[in-house]
Parts: structure tokens; sequence; C-alpha cells
């Protein structure tokens, strides 16, 4: 039997709506780029909260916003005069801080830990460098060979420096913070901990920080409370600040666009960029093992500088930092670097100009072991 017309009619119209249906492209084109990464990454939360369920289970805690800063006539005072310094809308500024909260979480987190605290190398290692997190970098680094490759051929930045920072970071993208970065720049602006021994240079870092922040979301079209990363405001796979994606992120990939939340291109080229622009040395190595002998007056002065280069090879050995082997022919300052190891004897070393540049990413000694030796521990991984 033929049907009949108005079922002909009927059938037609149902086929005209799946394949408009069909034909709606999957993925909008935004305004910006940003804006497409801001969507990306706050689904990308979802994810990310679902990861941290079982450790948020396990402490028994519940993170809880404090106060919105609208509340705050000083803060809003200050907005205003944010936005007029950077050239802002002003009304769009005192949003952005006004709906931030106070996060009493990230003013624990970042005080200094208890006077008496002893530093543990041993520890800290085993935080950062375990099977989980070599496994995964195994597969970051196969997964993106040529664009490591590239980006140390065109830096002179070691893969295993770039593939140990993403590891020590976020663990290749699996933990890259669950914060508001509004909430937490803005804590950290405005009620950065009194008791911290640097609290006023340290308040006054995070503001600059937060206005690099409405600076770069403003200039993209990126909601600024769409944003999520670190309790210190650090966001994407390297946990760049503010700051340090304007300076120093590139479009790695050359999409257009530079995304550190899931371009992992990206962010091999960012990093690799970071340190090139802290000088990094071409061919240079990190550090040297070191035998300590000097005491007293000789080890203080030795110890004074931290982790600044400043030392030849040959004053080091005439103050009691016995050095052997490559040490002895290194052409450039170097730096006696104490990590200490709790109640057991302290681990020494000396710092190159490479191993100073890897502290430019975080000020810390141990942090820059870390990362050398997460990357040397998933390059040997890789040869296996």
């Amino acid at each position: 039997m033929n049907p009949s017309p108005i079922l002909i009619r009927a059938t037609q119209a149902i086929a005209i709506i799946l394949i408009a249906a069909y034909s709606i492209p999957t993925r909008a084109s935004a305004k910006n780029d940003q804006q497409v990464l801001a969507k990306a990454q706050a689904k990308s939360h979802v994810g990310a909260k679902k990861r941290a369920k079982h450790t948020a289970h396990a402490k028994r805690k519940v993170e809880v916003n404090g106060p919105l800063y609208a509340t705050r006539a000083e803060v809003m005072q200050e907005a205003d005069a944010m936005a007029l310094r950077l050239g802002l809308e002003p009304r769009w500024v005192r949003h952005a801080i006004g709906q931030s909260h106070y996060m009493p979480g990230i003013a624990r987190a970042i005080a200094p830990p208890p006077v008496g605290t002893a530093k543990n190398w041993a520890v800290y290692r085993s935080r950062f460098i375990d099977p989980v997190r070599i496994r995964a970098g195994v597969k970051f680094w196969q997964d993106n060979r040529e664009a490591l490759e590239r980006a140390e051929r065109e830096t002179g930045v070691p893969a295993a420096i770039i593939v140990g920072i993403v590891g020590v970071e976020t663990i290749y993208g699996q933990q890259v913070g669950t914060y508001r970065v509004m909430d937490a720049l803005t804590t950290l602006a405005f009620d950065f901990p009194a008791q911290h021994p640097r609290a006023r240079e340290r308040a006054a870092f995070f503001l600059s920080e937060l206005e690099a922040f409405l600076t770069l979301t403003q200039r993209t079209g990126t909601d600024p409370l769409a944003l999520r990363g670190s309790y210190a405001g650090a966001m994407g796979l390297p946990q760049f600040m503010p700051s340090s994606w304007s300076k120093y992120a590139v479009d790695f990939d050359g999409d257009g666009r530079v995304d550190l939340f899931h371009s992992a291109a990206d962010v091999i080229g960012s990093v690799a960029n970071y340190f090139k622009a802290f000088q990094w040395r071409v061919g240079m190595p990190t550090h040297y093992p070191v035998r300590l002998t000097a005491e007293g007056q000789q080890k203080a002065e030795l110890l004074a500088p931290d982790i600044l280069p400043t030392f030849s090879a040959a004053t080091l050995g005439t103050l009691g930092a016995e050095l052997y082997g490559l040490a002895l022919q290194h052409d450039g300052p170097l730096a006696l670097v104490e990590l200490q190891n709790g109640d057991a004897p302290p681990l020494y070393l000396a710092g190159t100009e490479n191993f100073y540049a890897i502290t430019r990413y975080n000020w810390s000694s141990y942090y820059a072991l870390a990362v050398i030796e997460l990357g040397q521990e998933v390059a040997a991984a890789m040869s296996k």
C-alpha cells in the first residue's frame, strides 16, 4: 500500500530535523580562544573533583568558603584603585574581586611549617618519585616525544627536565588544582597570614599576580571566576602563575592559542621557554657530587649564598668542599647546596647555574633535585 501524502510530508519533516541536528558543529566557534579554554577547563574540574574525592574522604575535611570580598569595603576600594592602575573597567574588576571568597584552607596551606620542623630530603623525594609518577612520566614522554625533542632542539633544555617539571607539578595533568584562581589570589593578596616572616612581601607578590590574572583574563575575554588551579593560584599542567603565563607561555602546537590545560605541546614548549628565559646553559650539568670537610666558619661561608652560584670549583675546594672528576673542570660559578635529612647526615652537592635556573620555577633546592631525579628515573624507565 502506498503511503498517504500526509505521511510522506511528516516523514520528510522528521528527516530535515535530524539532518539539521547532525549538521550543528560539535564545537562552536568561540569569540576568542581563552573562552574555549575556560569552558573546557571548567569541565575538566569535574574530573579533578572526582580524583580528589578519595583524599577528601580520607581527611574527613570539607573546604569551607569564607565570606565574599564584596563585604569588605577596603578591598572594594583597592579593586577600584586596581582598575584605574590597570586601565580595566571598574565594574568588571569589582565583580571579579567581590565575588571571590576568603578561603581559610588556603591561608592555612600557605603558612610556614611550625618552628623546629626538620627538613628531610629522603621523605621529600619519596613524595614525588614513585612508581605511579614514573609510569605516568613514561606515557607522557612516549605520547609527546616529538614535541619534547623539538623543544630540546630549539631551547637546549633537556626533555628529562621538562618531564620532571610536569611530573612534580601535576603528575602530568592528574592534579591541576581545584581552587578557583580568583579565590586563591584574593585570599593571599588581602589576607596573607600575618605570622609568616615575609608576610608583607608575599602579600605584595600575590597582589601583583592578581593584577596579572585580571589583565590576562580581560585581554582574552575569559571569565576570571571560571578558571581553577592550585591554592597559590598556579594554573595548568605546568602550574604557571598568571605573570608567567603572560611572559613565558607559548603556542607550541601552532593552533593559534596558548592552552596549558590541555595542549601537551604548549605545556612542553612553555616550560622550555621559561628556562630559556632564565638563561639555561646548553649542555651544562645541573650539579656535581661533593664531599664536605669544612666546619665552623668555613662551612658557614660556603652556605651563606644558599643556592646562588658564587664560588669557583677551586674556591670550593680551598674552603673545604671537595670536588672530583668533571666537576674540577667546571667553568662557571657553583653553589654548595645542603639538603637536610632529618636526624641523618645532610646531602651536599655543588649546584651549577642550571640547578639555580630550576629553582627559579620554585625557590627550593629540594624541589629542584626532585625535578632532576624524577626526569632521570623516567628516562631510565624509557630505556628499558
